[in-house]
């Protein structure tokens, strides 16, 4: 299988567990690994033949502009599904990171992986 990938995707949404942390939108930082078979794209050279990365982003920006979550799991979760329904990749990994939310930490987050359970390699 192979992987298009987009790192370091920053998307504004609301998120986090207290309300008051939802009523306004904050940065959080994506990585987002798409498996999918890209045999046929390298031969035809043809955006029909592959996951339009370009899509996937404005989507991604589109839904998460719109939309409010408590955790970060349930956000992570939310894009694997939306890339492998709306996309039809064969596996999704994303990696949420909500930099600097306390003192001296870089970031937090969490790494998720789901595989379409239509799809056989």
């Amino acid at each position: 299988m192979d992987t298009i990938f987009i790192s370091e995707l920053k998307v504004q949404t609301k998120l986090g567990v207290p309300e008051w942390e939802r009523m306004m939108p904050q940065t959080i930082i994506l990585d987002v690994e798409i498996g999918y078979d890209l045999s046929k794209a390298c031969k035809s050279d043809a955006i029909a033949d592959t996951i339009d990365y370009g899509a996937v982003v404005s989507r991604i920006r589109e839904t998460l502009t719109e939309s409010s979550f408590k955790l970060v799991e349930a956000l992570a979760e939310y894009i694997c599904q939306l890339i492998l329904k709306e996309f039809g990749a064969l596996s999704v990994k994303v990696k949420v990171a909500k930099p600097a939310i306390m003192p001296r930490l870089k970031a937090l987050g969490v790494v998720i992986e789901r595989v379409n359970n239509n799809e056989r390699y």
